[in-house]
């Protein structure tokens, strides 16, 4: 791993809990722990009104603030791809805010549904076996010792192609929307009373 600092705002001025080495171990290991965390590593990396700014295409349990929300994101990633690591390049950090380059790696072993902003399921991709590299850069607010904010950058398009979800073939598209109608089944038997 590879730590560059940013000099452009003096140690001084950042607050006393965010201190350049924490704030990067900090985001480092929240990448690390959606990839293997326990639920009690999320309470300790992320702040109970944290906001992840990427779940607007995440599963409804997701959608939520906090540790609860980082949780069901990775289980997730974990539910859908084998083999989950990230591999982090640089990292960037000026004051509470922190920047961390990195390549997720994995395997298509599940489906995985995405989902409307309705919460509803928009489109499922049935799992494929292939392997996937995808860029990721993760920008994290650190407020209070705690993520407090996250956003990032993905290479969607490159994953797609690796896992041969564009273009689909026609054999896929079929795959896709019996994996849909699976999902949607499971969805609606889980909301009924």
């Amino acid at each position: 791993m590879t730590a560059n600092f940013s000099a452009s705002t003096p140690a001084d001025t950042a607050p006393a809990d965010t201190a350049p080495a924490d704030t990067v171990s900090l985001a480092v290991r929240s990448l690390h722990a959606i990839a293997n965390g326990n639920r009690a590593d999320f309470d300790a990396l992320f702040h109970p009104a944290a906001v992840d700014r990427e779940n607007p295409v995440q599963p409804p349990a997701s959608r939520v603030s906090g540790p609860d929300g980082c949780y069901a994101t990775a289980l997730w990633l974990r539910a859908a791809f084998a083999d989950l690591r990230y591999d982090i390049h640089h990292v960037v950090a000026d004051g509470s805010l922190v920047v961390v380059d990195s390549t997720m790696n994995g395997r298509h072993v599940a489906p995985i549904a995405f989902y409307a902003e309705d919460a509803s399921i928009d489109t499922v991709f049935p799992p494929t076996g292939k392997t996937f590299t995808q860029t990721q850069t993760h920008w994290f607010r650190i407020e209070d010792g705690q993520i407090i904010e996250h956003w990032a950058n993905r290479d969607d398009l490159g994953t797609s192609r690796q896992l041969g979800w564009v273009p689909p073939t026609p054999a896929y598209l079929l795959k896709m929307a019996a994996a849909k109608r699976r999902a949607r089944r499971g969805s609606l038997a889980r909301s009924e009373p």
